[in-house]
């Protein structure tokens, strides 16, 4: 149960990290385009890990039982983060997490079929209530008189899907892997991809701007790098749901940042987010439950 907790304590604070790093994302994508801030994102993050592992280490943990799903997990997490990026282009920060936020739910499924890990019917109960207050934060025409959501609000959902299979790729690598080996091919495909499409994009980055590009990598691999950790200590299907609450963040950003206030839609949707969230999270007492 300690490990359990200590990974959901983790997941945690990997999630406030996250909503920083999407903070700085969306200011610098009024001056940059997405397959910049995104090459920017990946390549730093990767020497910054590289670094960190080449001095405490003395070599790069580049040896993998599975290289094959490293790099497909680290292109799944590209194209998540390339399709958020973009929604963020258009939508409200709390907007765009609370329409990713579908991705616990699909966590969760692949989770119970692919990893064969057990699933409680209280902790479906709790994705489910979660699930509803997503539904409630961003508003849908059914329930609010015909509003129309913008067309960018597709790009969280494809980020939903790309994500769940980046969580269920980190927890079966998490049984193959050493987990710093994990961390390291993180951001390794993603550089790649990204790079090779910056004679289209490029702006040349002023002083200030370095600075902010390389925070983003940084933040990046702090984020990932913790949930990796996460990941190795706790099942996925407990640690999903938590990401539930990263939209209590995204909210304190937009009004701290960018002066989105939340309506009262978004205020109800993250109040039952957070009930479905700890709701999950609470033990099980039944032998053998997860």
């Amino acid at each position: 149960m300690n490990g359990r907790l200590a990974g959901a304590a983790l997941m945690l604070l990997a999630l406030a990290t996250f909503s920083c790093m999407d903070t700085l994302l969306k200011l610098l994508t009024a001056r940059f385009a997405v397959p910049q801030l995104m090459w920017a994102r990946f390549l730093f993050s990767l020497l910054s890990v590289a670094l960190m592992f080449r001095l405490t280490m003395g070599r790069l943990p580049w040896r993998s039982r599975a290289p094959g799903l490293q790099i497909a997990r680290s292109l799944m997490l590209a194209g998540s983060n390339w399709l958020f990026s973009n929604a963020l282009v258009h939508i409200p920060l709390a907007d765009a997490t609370a329409i990713g936020f579908a991705s616990p739910l699909l966590t969760v499924a692949l989770a119970a079929v692919w990893l064969r890990e057990k699933v409680s019917p209280r902790r479906w109960a709790g994705v489910l209530i979660g699930l509803l207050g997503v539904m409630l934060a961003v508003r849908p025409p059914f329930l609010t008189g015909g509003h129309s959501m913008h067309w960018a609000a597709l790009f969280p959902l494809g980020t939903a899907s790309l994500f769940a299979v980046y969580a269920i790729l980190t927890r079966k690598l998490a049984a193959i892997d050493d987990p710093r080996t994990t961390i390291l091919y993180t951001g390794f495909a993603a550089s790649i991809a990204t790079s090779l499409v910056q004679p289209l994009v490029w702006v040349w980055p002023g002083a200030l701007d370095w600075v902010l590009l390389v925070a983003l990598g940084l933040l990046g691999a702090l984020g990932h790098g913790i949930m990796v950790v996460a990941y190795a200590r706790a099942p996925v299907s407990l640690l999903a749901p938590l990401s539930y609450t990263q939209l209590i963040w995204a909210t304190l950003a937009g009004i701290l940042v960018f002066a989105d206030w939340p309506d009262g839609w978004t205020l109800a949707g993250a109040l039952v987010i957070a009930g479905g969230g700890v709701l999950v999270a609470l033990p099980d007492r039944r032998p053998g439950a997860t």
